[in-house]
């Protein structure tokens, strides 16, 4: 059995996460592979739950998994971040049941501010669009709500017991 490394931060996403996380409404968006990385892209596939007019996802869920999937490179770029400011421009209309790819890249960086660009794709088509600057916060930024108090309280438990895995 070979040995892990001890982890050194908690993990870069909750379960519960609606773009990158195990939840039923959700994206399902990968998580990058390593930390550093300044390219990022994955599949999707919005269905019925997502959609707005028939057949066409809903304009809000376009743009929060653009925002997601800057946001997750912009996190595993420098850990953590939150969303600063998004622009979104909408180029067509977005289909439901249909496989699309979502993908971003580091623009630059200014002090704490991490400028990251995404878009939309299916196939050669462009749907949208997306520009942010994300913010590096300190950790405890993420311990404010109740619910992030419990999370910090179980990795501090799973680094204690010696579990540091997701």
């Amino acid at each position: 059995m070979s040995e892990r490394a001890e982890p050194r931060i908690p993990p870069h996403h909750d379960p519960a996460c609606w773009g990158c996380g195990d939840n039923p409404i959700g994206i399902h968006l990968r998580q990058p592979e390593s930390e550093g990385l300044t390219e990022y892209e994955s599949y999707l596939e919005f269905d019925e739950r997502h959609q707005a007019a028939p057949g066409l996802v809903h304009g809000g869920l376009v743009a929060a998994a653009l925002d997601e999937a800057c946001g997750l490179l912009a996190s595993w770029y420098r850990f953590p971040t939150v969303t600063g400011r998004l622009f979104v421009s909408f180029r067509r209309p977005v289909p439901i049941n249909t496989e699309l790819l979502i993908r971003s890249h580091v623009e630059d960086e200014h002090g704490r501010r991490i400028h990251i660009a995404g878009e939309l794709v299916d196939g050669d088509d462009i749907l949208a669009q997306a520009r942010g600057a994300f913010v590096h916060v300190p950790l405890e930024h993420f311990l404010r709500t109740p619910e992030g108090r419990a999370a910090g309280e179980k990795w501090r438990s799973r680094l204690a017991t010696g579990d540091g895995g997701d």
